[in-house]
C-alpha cells in the first residue's frame, strides 16, 4: 500500500521526478505493454485475469527487459528479483520505490512466480500502471497509482482501499465536458483521475476526498504526472469547500447503496455512509450552493426504486427549490437481487462462501426492510441559470444500450445540446420557422421497403455520435430532415414539404415543429448560429 508523508518534502518530491524519469525512459506506456502480451491476453486482463499475461512474459523480451519487469510487477502485481527492478528503476532503485510505498519486503500474493526462484524478491504493494486516453485538447496518457486490486490480494477489500481506474471512472471522465473554466472541483477524487482530467481545461482544481489515504494516493499521482494546478482537501460532501463557488463540479461519489449494520464492510472509496442513496441526494442538492452563474456539475449516481414508485419521481423532489437546469439519464436498472450480487462481489468476497451468503442476506434484508425493488444508474447534469433567469431545463431520460462512436468523449456533445436547449429555450414556433438548421454529420437515415413496394414502410435516423440515439420518424418529418441543408428557413421547407404532401400546412406545422425541437435539443439537427460559451442563450 502506498504509505507517503502527510508533507511534501523534498526528497519525496525527488524520489516522484526520479520515478517519472524511470518510467519514461523505459517507455512505460499503454501501447507498449500491451505488445509485450498481446490482444487476447489484454481481453483477459480486463476480465481480472493475469495468467495468459503471465504466461505470455515467460518468452523473454531482451529489447525491453525494463519494461517487462515495470509490467510484471506494477500491471500484473507478480513479485520481481531485486536486482532487476534496480535495473528497471535505475534513477530511483529499489529503496526508492519502498519509500514511495510503491514494493515492499512483505511476500504479497501476486499470481506468478518470479522468473528465478532463488532471487531476492521484491513484492508489490501498489498497483502501478500506464493510462492513455482521447479527449477534446487531444490525446494524452499517464501513469496511475492505486491499491492493489482483490486477484493480487487474494481476499476482500480492505474498508480503505483506493480504487484505481475502473469502468465508473472513465465513465464520468467520458462526459467531462472540456470548456476551458477558471475552477473546478473533483468531490471524492480517490485516486485523482477525474481531477487530472478536469486539469486539462480548468486553471485551478480543488480535489476533496474524506479518506486521508485516498488524498496521499491523489497527490503522488498529480505530482507523478507533472500537474501542479490541483489543491486536495480533506472532508466529508461539500464541507471542505464551504462558501467557494466553482464553474465546474464533477463527482464520482460513493454512491453505492450498501446496508448501514455494523457487520457489512463499507469501502470508503464507493459507500457513502448514509442510508439508501441519500449521499447522492445530498452531492445534487448540494451543487446549487457550489457553483457559479452558467456553472456545471456532473455526477454519477445510483437511485432507489420503491414499490410500484417511478425513481424520476424522487429526482424531481430532490431538485425541488435547487433553482438548477437538470438533465437526468438513466442507463440501467438492476433488481435488487442483483444489485447485492455485484457489490459484494465487487468487495472481493466470492460466491459461493458462507460470507457471501451472509452479506448477500443483510443486503436483501435492508433492500425489503425499506422496500427497495430496484437500483437504477445514471448521469446527472445540473446547471446553475444565470443572474436571476429560472431554470428552463428539465430532462429525464431512459437510455438504454450502447454509445455512439465518440472518440474524444461525450462531453462536447452534452456542452452541445445545453447550448441547443437555451438556443430553444429562446425562440417561439414563429421564430423558429424563420430559422436554419442542418443535419448533424453522423446523422444517417435508414429505410426498410416491402418487397417491390416503392415506398418505405419504416424509416429511422441515427445518430452515430453522442448518446447513438435511433428515432422513428413519418414520411413527413423524414422529408423535412432531408431538406434541412441551412439553405431554407424551417417555415419555408414545412410549406413546400405540405405543398409535395398534399397536407394542410399549419396541422403541419403544429406535428412537426415538436419534432425538430427534439432533434435540435439532440444535436440532431444544428442550429445555424449556437452559442457554445454557456454564457447565453443565444
Amino acid at each position: 500500500m502506498v504509505i507517503a508523508p502527510g508533507t511534501n518534502t523534498n526528497a519525496r518530491t525527488a524520489d516522484i521526478e526520479r520515478l517519472a524519469a524511470d518510467l519514461d525512459r523505459a517507455g512505460f506506456t499503454v501501447d507498449a505493454v500491451t505488445s509485450l502480451w498481446g490482444p487476447a491476453a489484454a481481453a483477459a486482463l480486463g476480465r481480472g485475469r493475469v495468467e495468459p499475461a503471465l504466461r505470455a512474459l515467460q518468452a523473454q523480451h531482451p529489447s525491453a527487459p525494463a519494461l517487462v519487469t515495470l509490467a510484471r510487477l506494477f500491471v500484473l502485481n507478480a513479485p520481481v528479483p531485486s536486482d532487476e527492478l534496480d535495473t528497471a528503476l535505475p534513477t530511483l532503485g529499489r529503496e526508492g520505490a519502498e519509500r514511495l510505498g510503491l514494493v515492499g519486503g512483505v511476500a504479497g500474493t501476486g499470481a506468478g512466480a518470479a522468473p528465478n526462484g532463488d532471487a531476492d524478491l521484491v513484492h508489490p504493494a501498489a498497483d502501478l500502471r500506464p493510462y492513455s486516453f482521447v479527449d477534446a485538447h487531444g490525446v494524452g496518457a499517464w501513469w496511475v497509482v492505486s491499491d492493489l486490486g482483490e486477484i493480487a490480494r487474494d481476499g476482500a477489500l480492505d474498508e480503505d482501499h483506493v480504487l484505481g481506474i475502473g469502468g465508473a471512472s472513465t465513465t464520468l471522465s467520458g462526459l467531462m465536458m472540456s470548456r476551458p473554466v477558471a475552477s473546478a472541483l473533483d468531490l471524492g477524487t480517490g485516486c485523482g483521475i477525474q481531477a487530472l482530467h478536469a486539469s486539462r481545461h480548468a486553471v485551478r482544481v480543488v480535489a476533496t476526498d474524506i479518506s486521508e489515504r485516498a488524498l496521499r494516493i491523489a497527490d503522488l499521482n498529480t505530482r507523478l504526472n507533472g500537474v501542479r494546478t490541483v489543491e486536495l482537501r480533506t472532508g466529508s460532501l461539500y464541507a471542505p469547500v464551504a462558501g467557494e463557488r466553482f464553474d465546474h463540479i464533477v463527482s464520482n461519489p460513493p454512491f453505492v447503496i450498501t446496508p448501514r449494520a455494523a457487520d457489512v464492510p463499507s469501502y470508503e472509496y464507493r459507500d457513502g455512509g448514509m442510508i439508501g442513496d441519500d449521499l447522492v441526494r445530498e452531492v445534487v442538492r448540494g451543487a446549487a450552493d457550489h457553483l457559479t452563474e452558467g456553472g456545471v456539475a456532473q455526477i454519477l449516481g445510483n437511485w432507489e426504486y420503491s414499490g410500484t414508485g417511478d425513481a424520476f419521481d424522487r429526482l424531481s423532489e430532490w431538485l425541488d427549490g435547487t433553482g438548477l437546469d437538470a438533465w437526468i439519464i438513466e442507463r440501467d436498472v438492476q433488481d435488487a437481487p442483483l444489485y447485492a450480487e455485484t457489490w459484494i462481489r465487487d468487495g472481493g468476497t466470492k460466491p459461493g462462501t458462507p460470507e457471501f451468503a451472509r452479506l448477500y442476506t443483510a443486503w436483501l434484508d435492508d433492500f425489503e426492510q425499506r422496500g427497495v425493488t430496484s437500483v437504477g444508474f445514471g448521469y446527472i447534469t445540473l446547471r446553475r441559470p444565470w443572474a436571476d433567469a429560472a431554470p428552463t431545463i428539465r430532462v429525464f431520460e431512459r437510455l438504454a444500450g450502447g454509445l455512439g462512436h465518440n472518440p474524444s468523449g461525450l462531453g462536447d456533445h452534452i456542452a452541445e445540446c445545453l447550448a441547443a436547449r437555451d438556443w430553444l429555450a429562446a425562440r417561439d414556433d414563429d421564430a423558429l420557422s424563420h430559422e436554419r438548421v442542418t443535419v448533424a454529420p453522423d446523422v444517417t437515415e435508414e429505410r426498410h421497403y416491402w418487397p417491390g413496394e416503392e415506398d418505405p414502410t419504416v424509416l429511422t435516423l441515427h445518430q452515430g455520435a453522442g448518446f447513438g440515439r435511433s428515432l422513428r420518424v413519418d414520411t413527413a418529418l423524414a422529408a423535412v430532415v432531408g431538406a434541412c441543408d441551412g439553405e431554407l428557413t424551417i417555415g419555408a421547407i414545412l410549406g413546400a414539404v405540405a405543398s409535395i404532401l398534399d397536407v394542410d400546412a399549419d396541422a403541419l406545422r403544429d406535428e412537426v415543429l415538436p419534432q425538430l425541437r427534439d432533434l435540435i435539443a439532440t444535436a440532431m439537427l444544428l442550429p445555424e448560429r449556437l452559442d457554445m460559451s454557456g454564457d447565453s442563450a443565444g
